[in-house]
């Protein structure tokens, strides 16, 4: 026990240092770090973790291979505009394919009739918001990407919009630790990705780069914290309790 709390810290000190980093612009170096934490917790969560969730542990591999890839990119020759950049789709298609991933996990976990029945009005909603926010988002970079860039983009950003809004609709039907604390981290997520979208290709603010960070080791200490929550089942938001008449 004593042993997986020291790794605990270790590697709450390691997203640290990854963030200040990235707040100083050593962008190799964090990136290679990031890499490093997240073989780290892949391999922990996968040993050490009591209720493992197979979604969870593919989301986790998926990441950290699109995450070492990144890093690796940093080392491998510049690519000339007339050519194509390989390693940027594979690796941001990994990133994708993690988070539907995470999707799937949070949908296995619904009762589908019951989520629809009771939640239909801000489901609705959601969708309407997810396609305004993707729009917005995706319209912000367009004269930067290639068109098949922008369609890769564009699908990122979809699914990660999608994943926050499956994880307010999970938190809303299940009312639970577990789900609030999954809630959260899907939040730091999609900031985090935002923030960092804007960082690359609209504002070269090193602050950006400081923030994005921060959410994202924001996002993965929630994950990994409600994957130490065993799913149950949905708790009530209220319950009617008749009221008792005394007689006088």
């Amino acid at each position: 026990m004593l042993v997986n709390k020291i790794f605990k810290v270790v590697l709450l000190l390691l997203g640290g240092i990854y963030i200040l980093l990235q707040g100083f612009a050593k962008e190799v170096e964090a990136a290679v770090l990031s890499a490093v934490i997240l073989l780290l917790l892949t391999w922990f969560y996968s040993n050490k973790s009591v209720y493992r969730s197979k979604f969870f542990t593919s989301f986790l591999v998926v990441f950290t291979i699109a995450q070492v890839l990144s890093a690796i990119a940093w080392f491998t020759p510049k690519i000339m505009e007339n050519e194509t950049d390989y390693l940027y789709y594979i690796t941001n298609i990994l990133f994708v394919i993690s988070y539907v991933l995470l999707i799937i996990k949070t949908i296995s976990q619904l009762n589908l009739k019951v989520v629809f029945s009771e939640l239909t009005v801000p489901i609705i909603v959601l969708i309407v918001l997810d396609v305004f926010c993707v729009s917005l988002i995706s319209g912000t970079t367009e004269g930067s990407f290639s068109y098949y860039q922008n369609i890769l983009e564009y699908t990122y950003n979809a699914v990660v919009m999608a994943l926050l809004s499956f994880a307010l609709v999970d938190y809303m039907y299940r009312n639970n630790s577990k789900s609030m604390l999954f809630l959260l981290g899907t939040i730091f997520m999609a900031f985090s990705e935002i923030i960092q979208l804007a960082y690359f290709y609209i504002l070269s603010d090193d602050s950006l780069s400081f923030v994005y960070a921060f959410f994202l080791v924001m996002a993965f200490f929630f994950l990994y914290a409600q994957s130490q929550y065993k799913v149950t089942e949905p708790i009530a938001a209220y319950e009617d309790e008749p009221l008792e008449v005394k007689n006088s």
